[in-house]
Protein backbone atom coordinates (compact mmCIF):
# COMPACT_ATOMS: atom_id res chain seq x y z
CA UNK A 1 0.00 0.00 0.00
CA UNK A 2 1.32 3.44 -1.15
CA UNK A 3 1.60 6.39 1.42
CA UNK A 4 -1.72 8.04 -0.76
CA UNK A 5 -3.69 4.77 -0.77
CA UNK A 6 -6.43 4.71 2.00
CA UNK A 7 -6.50 2.37 4.60
CA UNK A 8 -8.77 -0.74 3.12
CA UNK A 9 -11.67 -1.73 6.00
CA UNK A 10 -9.32 -4.89 7.11
CA UNK A 11 -6.36 -2.16 7.76
CA UNK A 12 -8.99 -0.17 9.85
CA UNK A 13 -9.93 -3.54 11.99
CA UNK A 14 -6.27 -4.73 12.81
CA UNK A 15 -4.83 -1.07 13.63
CA UNK A 16 -4.72 0.14 17.17
CA UNK A 17 -6.93 2.89 17.81
CA UNK A 18 -5.53 3.71 21.16
CA UNK A 19 -1.71 3.99 19.26
CA UNK A 20 -1.22 7.37 18.41
CA UNK A 21 0.60 8.13 15.08
CA UNK A 22 3.60 9.46 16.66
CA UNK A 23 4.66 11.51 13.04
CA UNK A 24 1.14 13.80 13.21
CA UNK A 25 2.19 14.12 16.93
CA UNK A 26 5.42 15.32 16.18
CA UNK A 27 4.23 17.97 13.69
CA UNK A 28 1.51 19.31 15.78
CA UNK A 29 3.92 19.70 18.81
CA UNK A 30 6.25 21.55 16.20
CA UNK A 31 3.88 23.81 14.58
CA UNK A 32 2.52 24.54 18.28
CA UNK A 33 6.25 25.42 19.83
CA UNK A 34 7.56 27.09 16.73
CA UNK A 35 4.24 29.39 16.17
CA UNK A 36 3.79 28.52 12.46
CA UNK A 37 4.70 26.25 9.66
CA UNK A 38 8.22 26.09 8.30
CA UNK A 39 8.03 27.89 4.97
CA UNK A 40 11.68 29.47 4.30
CA UNK A 41 15.35 28.04 3.65
CA UNK A 42 18.28 29.88 5.14
CA UNK A 43 18.72 32.43 2.60
CA UNK A 44 15.01 33.19 2.79
CA UNK A 45 15.03 33.77 6.29
CA UNK A 46 18.05 35.81 6.31
CA UNK A 47 16.83 37.75 3.00
CA UNK A 48 13.76 38.50 4.73
CA UNK A 49 14.87 40.02 7.87
CA UNK A 50 17.45 42.22 6.04
CA UNK A 51 21.35 40.66 7.27
CA UNK A 52 23.64 39.08 5.00
CA UNK A 53 23.65 35.01 4.85
CA UNK A 54 26.66 35.07 7.12
CA UNK A 55 25.27 37.10 9.91
CA UNK A 56 22.31 35.09 9.99
CA UNK A 57 24.52 31.76 10.07
CA UNK A 58 26.87 33.42 12.76
CA UNK A 59 23.96 34.24 15.12
CA UNK A 60 22.45 30.59 14.27
CA UNK A 61 25.15 28.65 15.49
CA UNK A 62 25.77 30.98 18.34
CA UNK A 63 22.45 30.05 19.81
CA UNK A 64 23.12 26.21 19.23
CA UNK A 65 21.98 24.98 16.13
CA UNK A 66 23.46 22.89 13.72
CA UNK A 67 23.89 23.84 10.30
CA UNK A 68 20.70 23.75 8.14
CA UNK A 69 21.78 22.67 4.24
CA UNK A 70 20.50 25.47 2.03
CA UNK A 71 17.77 23.99 0.70
CA UNK A 72 16.04 22.58 3.18
CA UNK A 73 13.24 24.52 4.40
CA UNK A 74 13.71 25.09 8.59
CA UNK A 75 12.53 28.30 9.47
CA UNK A 76 9.43 30.25 10.61
CA UNK A 77 7.62 33.58 10.27
CA UNK A 78 9.18 33.95 13.85
CA UNK A 79 12.89 33.05 12.84
CA UNK A 80 12.56 36.24 10.29
CA UNK A 81 11.26 38.57 13.26
CA UNK A 82 14.11 37.17 15.80
CA UNK A 83 16.62 38.25 12.87
CA UNK A 84 14.93 41.45 12.32
CA UNK A 85 15.39 42.18 16.42
CA UNK A 86 18.28 41.53 17.00
CA UNK A 87 19.10 43.64 14.08
CA UNK A 88 17.87 46.35 15.07
CA UNK A 89 19.17 46.49 18.57
CA UNK A 90 22.54 46.41 17.17
CA UNK A 91 21.59 49.65 14.59
CA UNK A 92 19.98 51.06 17.52
CA UNK A 93 23.61 50.97 19.03
CA UNK A 94 22.17 49.12 21.92
CA UNK A 95 24.31 46.27 21.15
CA UNK A 96 27.97 46.35 20.05
CA UNK A 97 28.52 44.80 17.21
CA UNK A 98 31.20 42.65 18.65
CA UNK A 99 28.78 41.36 21.70
CA UNK A 100 26.14 40.35 19.18
CA UNK A 101 27.72 36.72 18.86
CA UNK A 102 28.39 36.70 22.84
CA UNK A 103 24.44 37.22 23.70
CA UNK A 104 23.47 34.89 21.60
CA UNK A 105 25.53 32.53 22.85
CA UNK A 106 24.66 33.15 26.06
CA UNK A 107 20.88 33.01 25.40
CA UNK A 108 21.30 29.38 23.19
CA UNK A 109 22.81 28.18 26.48
CA UNK A 110 20.83 29.18 29.27
CA UNK A 111 17.23 28.64 27.35
CA UNK A 112 18.99 25.17 26.46
CA UNK A 113 19.20 23.60 29.51
CA UNK A 114 15.74 24.77 30.42
CA UNK A 115 14.39 23.67 27.48
CA UNK A 116 15.80 20.13 27.89
CA UNK A 117 14.75 20.31 31.69
CA UNK A 118 10.91 21.50 30.44
CA UNK A 119 10.61 18.92 27.62
CA UNK A 120 11.77 15.97 30.16
CA UNK A 121 9.32 17.05 32.51
CA UNK A 122 6.38 16.92 30.17
CA UNK A 123 7.31 13.55 28.59
CA UNK A 124 7.24 12.60 32.03
CA UNK A 125 3.94 13.97 32.97
CA UNK A 126 2.50 12.61 29.41
CA UNK A 127 3.67 9.15 30.11
CA UNK A 128 1.72 9.21 33.49
CA UNK A 129 -1.14 10.93 32.52
CA UNK A 130 -1.46 8.34 29.68
CA UNK A 131 -2.93 11.15 27.59
CA UNK A 132 -4.65 10.59 23.56
CA UNK A 133 -2.57 12.07 20.92
CA UNK A 134 -4.97 14.97 20.85
CA UNK A 135 -4.98 14.95 24.19
CA UNK A 136 -1.68 16.04 24.15
CA UNK A 137 -2.10 18.43 21.56
CA UNK A 138 -4.02 20.34 23.58
CA UNK A 139 -2.13 20.67 26.88
CA UNK A 140 0.80 21.46 24.95
CA UNK A 141 -1.01 24.59 23.49
CA UNK A 142 -2.14 25.32 27.17
CA UNK A 143 1.54 25.36 29.04
CA UNK A 144 3.42 26.41 26.25
CA UNK A 145 1.84 30.51 26.89
CA UNK A 146 1.69 29.73 30.71
CA UNK A 147 5.27 29.06 30.60
CA UNK A 148 6.15 31.88 28.20
CA UNK A 149 4.27 34.17 30.81
CA UNK A 150 6.00 32.53 34.10
CA UNK A 151 9.29 32.60 32.35
CA UNK A 152 8.73 36.51 31.48
CA UNK A 153 7.66 37.37 34.78
CA UNK A 154 11.03 36.14 36.48
CA UNK A 155 13.21 37.47 34.12
CA UNK A 156 11.69 40.81 34.72
CA UNK A 157 11.54 40.75 38.19
CA UNK A 158 15.26 39.54 38.32
CA UNK A 159 16.12 42.47 35.85
CA UNK A 160 14.85 44.24 38.27
CA UNK A 161 16.41 43.53 41.11
CA UNK A 162 19.68 43.69 38.96
CA UNK A 163 18.89 47.15 37.97
CA UNK A 164 17.97 48.20 41.75
CA UNK A 165 21.50 46.96 42.75
CA UNK A 166 23.42 48.83 40.15
CA UNK A 167 21.48 51.88 41.13
CA UNK A 168 22.30 51.95 44.78
CA UNK A 169 25.48 50.41 44.50
CA UNK A 170 28.69 51.44 46.19
CA UNK A 171 31.67 52.72 43.99
CA UNK A 172 33.36 49.13 44.96
CA UNK A 173 30.30 47.27 43.64
CA UNK A 174 30.46 49.66 40.28
CA UNK A 175 33.71 47.89 39.94
CA UNK A 176 32.71 44.45 39.93
CA UNK A 177 33.95 43.66 43.66
CA UNK A 178 32.28 40.78 45.21
CA UNK A 179 32.60 37.91 47.52
CA UNK A 180 32.99 35.09 45.14
CA UNK A 181 31.82 31.40 46.73
CA UNK A 182 32.14 27.61 45.14
CA UNK A 183 30.14 25.08 47.09
CA UNK A 184 31.24 21.26 46.36
CA UNK A 185 30.13 17.87 47.24
CA UNK A 186 32.43 15.47 48.81
CA UNK A 187 33.47 12.47 47.12
CA UNK A 188 30.94 13.41 44.52
CA UNK A 189 32.75 10.71 41.84
CA UNK A 190 32.50 7.91 44.73
CA UNK A 191 28.48 8.91 44.64
CA UNK A 192 28.48 8.58 40.83
CA UNK A 193 29.58 4.99 41.16
CA UNK A 194 27.49 4.35 43.12
CA UNK A 195 24.01 5.72 42.89
CA UNK A 196 21.56 4.98 40.09
CA UNK A 197 20.61 7.55 37.97
CA UNK A 198 17.26 8.52 39.20
CA UNK A 199 19.12 8.34 42.90
CA UNK A 200 21.75 11.13 41.37
CA UNK A 201 19.30 12.86 39.81
CA UNK A 202 17.27 13.06 43.14
CA UNK A 203 20.69 14.41 44.83
CA UNK A 204 21.27 17.06 42.10
CA UNK A 205 18.19 18.22 42.25
CA UNK A 206 18.00 18.28 46.21
CA UNK A 207 21.49 20.24 46.64
CA UNK A 208 20.84 22.42 43.67
CA UNK A 209 17.47 23.39 45.04
CA UNK A 210 18.76 23.48 48.80
CA UNK A 211 21.54 25.90 46.98
CA UNK A 212 19.33 28.09 45.30
CA UNK A 213 17.07 29.08 48.70
CA UNK A 214 20.21 29.29 51.06
CA UNK A 215 22.03 31.61 48.39
CA UNK A 216 19.25 33.73 47.88
CA UNK A 217 17.78 34.18 51.37
CA UNK A 218 20.91 34.87 52.54
CA UNK A 219 21.34 37.98 49.82
CA UNK A 220 23.52 36.23 47.50
CA UNK A 221 22.83 34.97 43.73
CA UNK A 222 23.73 31.50 42.43
CA UNK A 223 25.71 32.39 39.24
CA UNK A 224 25.29 28.89 37.73
CA UNK A 225 25.16 24.86 38.78
CA UNK A 226 27.54 21.93 37.75
CA UNK A 227 26.23 19.28 38.84
CA UNK A 228 28.54 18.73 41.90
CA UNK A 229 29.65 22.08 42.53
CA UNK A 230 27.53 25.90 42.86
CA UNK A 231 29.22 29.05 41.99
CA UNK A 232 27.26 32.08 43.80
CA UNK A 233 28.29 35.39 44.50
CA UNK A 234 27.23 38.15 47.55
CA UNK A 235 28.01 41.85 46.88
CA UNK A 236 30.03 42.11 50.37
CA UNK A 237 32.42 39.98 52.82
CA UNK A 238 29.61 39.53 55.53
CA UNK A 239 27.04 38.59 52.85
CA UNK A 240 29.52 35.85 51.40
CA UNK A 241 30.47 34.39 54.14
CA UNK A 242 27.06 34.61 55.65
CA UNK A 243 25.77 32.60 52.42
CA UNK A 244 28.75 30.12 52.99
CA UNK A 245 27.94 29.25 57.01
CA UNK A 246 23.90 28.97 56.06
CA UNK A 247 24.85 26.49 53.47
CA UNK A 248 26.73 24.66 55.34
CA UNK A 249 24.43 24.50 57.96
CA UNK A 250 21.34 23.38 56.00
CA UNK A 251 23.42 20.36 54.29
CA UNK A 252 24.64 19.21 57.61
CA UNK A 253 20.52 19.21 58.96
CA UNK A 254 20.06 16.68 55.53
CA UNK A 255 20.70 13.64 56.17
CA UNK A 256 19.86 12.62 52.46
CA UNK A 257 22.69 15.66 51.54
CA UNK A 258 26.54 14.20 51.68
CA UNK A 259 29.25 17.24 52.97
CA UNK A 260 30.28 20.36 51.15
CA UNK A 261 33.28 21.96 50.87
CA UNK A 262 33.42 25.57 50.53
CA UNK A 263 36.19 28.20 48.93
CA UNK A 264 35.68 32.08 49.87
CA UNK A 265 37.72 35.12 47.67
CA UNK A 266 36.54 38.52 47.59
CA UNK A 267 37.89 40.98 45.06
CA UNK A 268 37.32 42.03 41.63
CA UNK A 269 35.66 40.22 39.41
CA UNK A 270 34.57 40.39 35.33
CA UNK A 271 30.83 40.23 35.23
CA UNK A 272 30.26 39.32 31.64
CA UNK A 273 26.90 38.25 30.34
CA UNK A 274 25.55 36.83 33.53
CA UNK A 275 28.68 34.53 34.46
CA UNK A 276 32.02 35.85 36.40
CA UNK A 277 35.65 35.81 35.93
CA UNK A 278 39.09 35.96 37.15
CA UNK A 279 41.39 35.51 39.60
CA UNK A 280 38.87 35.67 42.79
CA UNK A 281 36.71 33.20 41.25
CA UNK A 282 39.84 30.98 40.72
CA UNK A 283 41.00 31.43 43.87
CA UNK A 284 37.74 30.26 45.42
CA UNK A 285 38.06 27.27 43.03
CA UNK A 286 41.48 26.63 44.91
CA UNK A 287 40.54 27.16 47.95
CA UNK A 288 37.72 24.53 47.99
CA UNK A 289 39.98 21.53 47.01
CA UNK A 290 42.10 22.18 49.93
CA UNK A 291 38.67 22.36 51.98
CA UNK A 292 38.11 19.65 54.80
CA UNK A 293 34.22 18.41 54.28
CA UNK A 294 32.10 20.35 56.39
CA UNK A 295 34.41 23.65 55.99
CA UNK A 296 34.97 27.11 54.72
CA UNK A 297 37.70 28.43 53.41
CA UNK A 298 39.01 32.36 52.48
CA UNK A 299 41.08 33.68 51.13
CA UNK A 300 43.17 36.61 52.78
CA UNK A 301 41.60 39.37 50.70
CA UNK A 302 38.07 37.91 52.16
CA UNK A 303 39.66 37.43 55.69
CA UNK A 304 40.85 41.25 55.72
CA UNK A 305 37.42 42.65 54.68
CA UNK A 306 35.83 40.59 57.91
CA UNK A 307 38.44 41.43 60.27
CA UNK A 308 37.11 43.20 63.49
CA UNK A 309 33.17 41.91 62.07
CA UNK A 310 31.18 40.94 65.74
CA UNK A 311 29.37 38.21 63.37
CA UNK A 312 32.51 36.20 62.19
CA UNK A 313 35.90 34.51 63.57
CA UNK A 314 38.69 33.91 61.06
CA UNK A 315 41.68 31.65 61.78
CA UNK A 316 44.89 31.73 59.34
CA UNK A 317 45.98 28.36 58.63
CA UNK A 318 49.21 27.26 56.72
CA UNK A 319 50.30 28.27 53.72
CA UNK A 320 48.90 25.65 50.64
CA UNK A 321 50.80 25.16 47.42
CA UNK A 322 47.88 24.95 44.83
CA UNK A 323 47.73 24.48 40.60
CA UNK A 324 48.96 28.79 40.12
CA UNK A 325 49.84 29.92 43.55
CA UNK A 326 52.78 28.08 45.15
CA UNK A 327 51.91 30.65 48.90
CA UNK A 328 48.07 30.70 49.03
CA UNK A 329 47.53 31.64 52.76
CA UNK A 330 43.59 30.05 53.45
CA UNK A 331 41.47 31.36 56.59
CA UNK A 332 39.18 29.01 58.02
CA UNK A 333 35.48 30.89 59.06
CA UNK A 334 33.09 30.68 61.34
CA UNK A 335 30.31 32.18 63.28
CA UNK A 336 31.64 34.03 66.37
CA UNK A 337 29.44 32.26 68.96
CA UNK A 338 30.76 28.63 67.78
Amino acid sequence: MTPSTPPSPSDAVDADPGTPDLAALAQEFERTLLGGERKFTRVQVSERAGISIQRAERMWHALGFATVPDDEVAFTDDDVEALRLVAALEDDKFIEPEMESSLARKLGQTQSRLASWQSAMFLDFLGSAKLSADEAIEVAALLLPAMERLQTYVWRRHLAAAAGRAVAGSDELARGVRAVGFADIVSYTRLTRRLTEAELGELIERFEGTAADVVALNGGRVIKSMGDEVLFVADTAAQGAAVALALQDAVNADEELPELRIGLAYGTILIRLGDVYGEVVNLAARLTTECKPGRVLADRELAAALDGHAAFNLHRLRRVSVRGYRHLVPYAVQRANS
